[in-house]
């Protein structure tokens, strides 16, 4: 892996030795994950303490599709994997939509005792908590996601919500946090309602209407791009549908990586 933004003094492999070298700037080499860590740190806080931070993690293949037969596995690779899971180890929670969670087969998130110190030191769970955002709760609250975790799932849903469904998501061991006013949830109040909790690192995995709804309420703070060197055609989703907003928004780039012609991007709300 290589850094190809920021620009460093190193350009080539040859020449990247020493803390040049740990910094990124040898090709061909795979990070560690401190190093990656590192790489993908939260802001840290300012004055007035920790402030929520969302960030969302997405891939997309070089004509736009998200997904490839509606999962996005076919048109990742084992760094982007590597990237997912850093960004997981450095998230109080993971905020993803049902319908992903339907399709992805989400299970809880795993402790890694590479990152043990880490969150600890920093007042973290274990693991990162997963949030699953639905107005329906039409969901499967036998899975492990709900059963099994190492901290309760969250369910963030409207305050009309079905109620057979919320006794449901409680019974299995969900903790349900009202988000809306009527059956859908706001991502504003979705933010502060987890930032209330103590989340304030914040991570989206989409799916794209998840990550659409953010958008459109400009509570994205930035956004982690896989770009994927691959051709799909067909009718797949981007990364972000749903509401259209007024005037695009614009994100600063603030990073680039490079592995076998994959490109990890990061671009932060200007």
């Amino acid at each position: 892996m290589r850094r190809l933004f920021p620009v460093t003094d190193v350009t080539d492999e040859t020449a990247a030795t020493g803390e040049a070298a740990a910094a990124g700037g040898a090709a061909g080499r795979e990070w560690s994950l401190a190093e990656l860590a590192a790489a993908y740190a939260y802001p840290e806080p300012g004055p007035e303490g920790r402030v929520p931070w969302l960030r969302g993690n997405m891939v997309s293949t070089l004509d736009g599709a998200a997904q490839h037969e509606g999962r996005s596995q076919p048109i990742s690779c084992p760094a982007d994997m590597r990237i997912f899971g850093v960004l997981r180890a450095l998230a109080d929670v993971v905020v993803v939509g049902a319908e992903t969670v339907r399709q992805e087969g989400y299970r809880p998130a795993r402790a890694r005792a590479e990152f043990a110190a880490a969150r600890e030191a920093a007042g973290q769970t274990p693991a990162p908590v997963i949030a699953v955002v639905t107005a329906s709760l039409d969901l499967d609250f036998s899975l492990p996601l709900f059963t099994s975790p190492q901290a309760p799932t969250l369910v963030l849903t409207g305050a009309g919500a079905d109620p057979g469904r919320v006794a449901a998501a409680e019974k299995a061991g969900a903790r349900v946090v009202v988000a809306g006013e009527g059956a859908a949830v706001d991502p504003e109040r979705a933010v502060r309602a987890l930032a209330g909790l103590g989340h304030t690192r914040l991570l989206t995995e989409g799916g794209p209407r998840l990550l659409g709804q953010m958008v459109a309420a400009g509570v994205l703070d930035e956004l982690c791009l896989t770009v994927s060197p691959m051709l799909t055609a067909g009718d797949a989703q981007r990364i972000a549908g749903g509401p259209s907003v007024t005037l695009p928004r614009r994100f600063a780039l603030s990073s680039m990586l490079e592995e076998d012609g994959f490109l990890f991007t990061r671009y932060r709300r200007t």
